[in-house]
C-alpha cells in the first residue's frame, strides 16, 4: 500500500506542489528554522501515536518536508534529525507499536492484572522526560551550528 501511495505521490508530485505552496507562506509568516523544526517534531510525536513505523512515516513526510524546509533554508540532515527526535520517544507508548502487545505480554507474567493501560502509564514519564531532554538536546545543537553528520 505505502509503495502505491508513493507512486502515485511521485506521478502527481503533490508533494512538491505541497511543499511549494506552504513555503511561500511559512516564509511571509518569517518564523525561523528552528521553531519550525521544534513544530515538525510536535507533528511527529502526534502522528505516531496514530502511525507507527519509522520507514512508513517518513517515506510520507520526506516528500512534502524537506523540501518545504530546504526551501526555507533548513538542511536535510536537520530535518531527518528532527523527525527521529519526535519519533522515537512516543514508540513506547503507542499501542500500534507492533512490540507494543510483547511489552504487555511480558507484563502480565509479573502482574496478571497488567494491561494497556498499566504499560502506558508506567511509560508516560519517561517518554514525556525524553521527548523533552531530546527536544532541548536538539534546539541547543541547532543555536550551536554543529554539524549534523559526518
Amino acid at each position: 500500500m505505502l509503495s502505491q501511495f508513493v507512486a502515485y505521490f511521485t506521478y502527481t508530485n503533490i508533494g512538491t506542489v505541497m511543499a511549494l505552496s506552504l513555503s511561500g507562506v511559512l516564509q511571509a509568516a518569517n518564523i525561523g528554522a528552528l521553531p519550525l523544526l521544534i513544530g515538525f517534531i510536535v507533528v511527529v510525536a502526534i502522528i505516531d501515536l496514530l502511525l507507527t513505523g519509522a520507514i512508513a512515516k517518513w517515506a510520507i513526510f520526506a516528500p512534502v518536508f524537506v523540501p518545504l524546509l530546504m526551501k526555507l533554508g533548513v538542511e536535510p540532515e536537520a530535518v531527518l534529525a528532527a523527525y527521529r527526535v519526535g519519533d522515537s520517544p512516543m514508540n513506547a507508548i503507542t499501542p500500534l507499536n507492533a512490540y507494543f502487545a510483547l511489552v504487555v505480554g511480558f507484563a502480565t507474567k509479573y502482574d496478571k492484572s497488567a494491561g494497556v493501560g498499566t504499560i502506558v502509564s508506567l511509560m508516560l514519564p519517561y517518554v514525556v522526560w525524553i521527548f523533552v531532554l531530546w527536544t532541548a538536546l536538539f534546539a541547543v545543537w541547532k543555536m550551536l551550528g554543529l554539524p549534523w553528520g559526518l
